[in-house]
């Protein structure tokens, strides 16, 4: 009799063990399928808001105005992305302070050929610009930091 109770403990234990051990398994394959729809919902999401970051740059580019760059300011806008209606860009300053004038590097940048006699130099004034792309069915955001181009201006550095 002792030893039929020895056995059956034993047996006990071994079917304890085997249904951690399962259950462990399951775990682990519940979590990382769950991990792989969430990062391929995010990428259906960022590939939707992408194309809208791009529209708000191709806007951004046509009607940048530099005496009122505060005008380019949008919030918001809808894009027609395939026909999706949660997918809009927005265009603001990089800079929290809502300045355009980059804070780092040169402000305005010399033009090749457009050198002239006498120390003039022609160039672009660079402004900056933060797109951000987004689509809200996916909780998904593209940020795409621009720099745009004004020119030819006169950037010299001589005295007049």
């Amino acid at each position: 009799m002792v030893r039929g109770r020895r056995v059956e403990g034993f047996a006990l234990i071994v079917a304890l063990l085997a249904i951690w051990i399962l259950t462990a398994l399951g775990m682990l394959v519940f979590s990382v399928t769950t991990q792989d729809v969430r990062v391929c919902g995010r990428t259906v999401g960022e590939r939707k808001a992408f194309p809208a970051a791009e529209s708000g740059i191709h806007w951004l580019t046509y009607n940048f105005d530099p005496q009122h760059p505060e005008n380019a300011i949008q919030s918001g806008v809808l894009v027609n992305s395939a026909g999706d209606p949660n997918t809009q860009y927005s265009i603001g300053s990089v800079y929290s302070d809502g300045t355009w004038v980059p804070k780092t590097g040169p402000l305005g940048l010399p033009i090749a050929g457009y050198q002239i006699g006498g120390g003039n130099t022609w160039g672009r004034l660079k402004y900056m610009a933060r797109v951000t792309g987004e689509n809200t069915a996916y909780n998904s955001t593209v940020q795409v930091d621009v720099g745009v181009g004004y020119g030819p201006v006169d950037i010299s550095t001589i005295y007049r």
